[in-house]
Order: structure tokens, then sequence, then C-alpha cells
């Protein structure tokens, strides 16, 4: 049996973050395969300077400074696909690497912002990405690291009486989770933990962080297929050097 670890973190800057001690985190974890989202870097400035045994991929936004996602791997992939058809709008918020087992899917989902001026712009996003998803299925399973911009039950966030409604705790938005999952996948997480209290983005503002008012906003969903290999899915809610915290799913083949 082979055992594999992935883990998945917004950055909110990818050398911001490598400021902060990334490299260092990285190499103590060892995980086989890791998956940044908003690493807002253009190819040029992406950092090179770490562990030649990784293979690095990116999908960087049209746009300067904007979004942005990027894989680690210590695997090799047999390919990478082409996600142009979700992806229109070429803001770098998909990555999809094929795998022996599964394919890896690494997205950052938009945000509906204030006043859901974004919302519809997200649900169209969300429906290619379902749409995506289905047709990729037919071939192998799916493992889908991501930074969905959405707490999908009341449980995945501090505040859900005063938040509902607002961007990211929508009705739509909440709805659309339901579907996915409903398609076959898992929210890998909840196969573990039942109970509310873990989240992985804060506001920077007002000691959020501190006393643990949250979201619970980036997931690790898999195709029910490979529910029997998922052994570990958890939040590394203590690591610091971004507004969101990563997360882990372990795997066993």
């Amino acid at each position: 049996m082979d055992d594999m670890k992935i883990i998945s973190w917004n950055v909110a800057g990818i050398n911001a973050c490598v400021k902060k001690g990334l490299f260092d985190f990285m190499r103590a974890e060892n995980a086989e395969i890791y998956c940044f989202q908003e690493v807002k870097a253009s190819d040029e400035k992406m950092p090179r300077d770490f562990d030649p045994k990784y293979h690095a991929y990116h999908s960087i936004s049209a746009r300067k400074g904007y979004s942005g996602v990027s894989i680690f791997t210590k695997i090799k992939p047999l390919s990478i696909m082409e996600t142009g058809k979700v992806d229109n709008e070429k803001e770098g918020r998909i990555l999809v690497l094929e795998f022996e087992r599964f394919f890896l899917i690494n997205a950052y989902f938009p945000h509906a912002h204030r006043e859901l001026k974004r919302l519809e712009f997200k649900l169209i996003f969300n429906e290619r990405f379902l749409t995506f998803c289905k047709g990729l299925e037919k071939k192998k399973p799916l493992i889908i690291a991501a930074d969905f911009n959405v707490a999908h039950k009341e449980i995945d966030l501090a505040n859900f009486r005063q938040n509902r409604g607002n961007a990211g705790f929508t009705d739509e938005e909440r709805k659309w989770f339901d579907d996915f999952l409903a398609c076959g996948f898992i929210d890998t997480f909840r196969e573990f933990v039942a109970e509310n209290g873990h989240y992985t983005w804060w506001t920077y503002r007002n000691g959020a962080r501190e006393r643990n008012i949250g979201w619970r906003i980036d997931y690790f969903l898999t195709s029910s297929s490979l529910k029997s290999h998922v052994k570990e899915s958890k939040i590394l809610k203590d690591v610091l050097g971004s507004d969101h915290c990563p997360i882990v799913l372990k795997l066993e083949f």
C-alpha cells in the first residue's frame, strides 16, 4: 500500500508567504503534493528555489498580481489538463493534473464580493466547474483541493446568523455546494469531524483568528469511489503565513 499526503493552502500571495516561512513549512510536512491558491505571481516571479525533487506547475491570471494557482508535486503527472472552458476569463483559477489513480484539481473559486456584485459570475463559474468535473470523472476519480469561497453549512462559520445572505453564505452558493456533493462527491473533513468551531479563514480585523471567529471555506472533496482510501482530513489552524490556514488530506492506496 502507498501512503500519500496532499496539502492545500490559500497563501494570499506566494512570495509573501515564502517570506513568512512557507518553504520551512513545506520541508517539515514533506507532503507528496502541495496545492496553493491565490498565488498572485507572474510566471517569471514564481519562487524557483524550493526542493528540486518537486515539479512545479502554475495557472497564472492574465491580470497582474491577482488570483492564480500552483501545484508542487514529487510525483510527475501523466498530463496537464486545459480548463479554459471553465475559467474563460483567464483568471488563473484552475489547474488539473492527471495521475495514475486520479485527477487532481486545484481551484480558487471567485468571491461574490460586497453587494454580491460578482455572484452571477461565480454561479456561472460554479456550473461550468460542475459540468467539467462530471465529464472528467468518467475517466477516473477526482480529488479537488480548493478555496470554494463558500461556507457550506451553518457549522462552517462562527457568525452564521449575521452573515446569512452575505458573500460566501448566500442561499445560491450553498445550494450549489449541496448539488455538487449530491453528484457523488464527499467533503472529506466532515467524514471525520461533525462539530462546529473548525475554520480555515479569518479576517485580520478585531483579533478574529485569536478568538476563532472564522469561516471554513477551504475543502478537500473527492469522488465517493475514493472514500475508502481517505485516511485523514484535517485543518492546520495554527500554521500562520496567510489569512487562511493549510488543510491536509492523507490517502492510502
